[in-house]
Parts: structure tokens; sequence; C-alpha cells
């Protein structure tokens, strides 16, 4: 759910950020579909590969999201660690912050469309690498 809010929508991708086996993402997927969180939609008919975007009831699930980000920002990280991603609100330019859906910069509400993310370095260079490590698995699987 965390990349399908960031924009990540094609199962290749997908699998290389959440490091997760093609069964286990097919899995959780499917059921994610079936919930009624996201629908599938082709971008490719030969071969038929596929789009994954939230429905309104996926998009509602962004609070539950920022309240798990806002715990682990709090509790997960090493001291001196910086934010991951850094949570732009639209309307006043200011970071919304970790206190939920009002944002801490204009005490306005917010929702995810509502916010641009800017990833912080560290954070980029990690999925980059991902990436990267992928695209090299990739070249040098035989045929």
């Amino acid at each position: 759910m965390r990349e399908l809010t960031m924009g990540n929508r094609r199962f290749d991708s997908l699998q290389v950020q959440t490091l997760a086996s093609p069964q286990m993402l097919t899995n959780r997927l499917k059921r994610l579909e079936a919930d009624g969180m996201l629908e599938r939609r082709a971008y490719s008919v030969k071969p038929r590969r596929y789009e994954y975007h939230l429905t309104a009831k996926g998009e509602a699930f962004a609070s539950v999201l920022l309240a798990l980000r806002a715990w682990g920002e709090t509790w997960c990280k090493e001291p001196g660690e910086g934010i991951a991603v850094h949570h732009l609100h639209k309307t006043c330019g200011r970071e919304v912050g970790l206190s939920g859906t009002v944002c801490e910069g204009c005490g306005e509400p917010f929702t995810m469309d509502d916010v641009t993310g800017e990833l912080s370095t560290a954070f980029a260079q990690e999925r980059e690498a991902r990436s990267t490590s992928a695209r090299q698995d990739a070249e040098t699987r035989p045929t």
C-alpha cells in the first residue's frame, strides 16, 4: 500500500521495492483487489500487463499509513537518522509533519492528494540501489 500511495503502479517495480517474491506479491495484490482496495488496469495487451491503482477505499487507507509512518519515524529510527519521506502540503508548501491528517504547518486537514512526497537522499539512494540491482540481475539471467 505504501508503494501504491507513492505512485508505484507496476508489478516489477512493486516487487523490486517491496522485496516480495512474485508469488507473495501476486497473492497480496489479489487480496487487496478482492477487498476493494485497488483495481487492475491493463496497460499492455500483448503481453497482458496491468497497473495497480488505489480505489477510493484504498485512498482512504492513507490515514492508517500516515499513523504507521508516524510510529515508525518515532520508534524505529537510529539516533540521528532522518525522516525517509517528507510530505509537503501543496496548499501551504510546508511539511505536514507526523501528527496525522492535519498539517502541522497551517493547521488544515489534508489527504494524500494534497501532499507531495520528497524522498530523503538516503531513502532515494536505497530505492535506486534496489532498482539497479534488479536490472543487473535481469541482465545476467540466462534466457
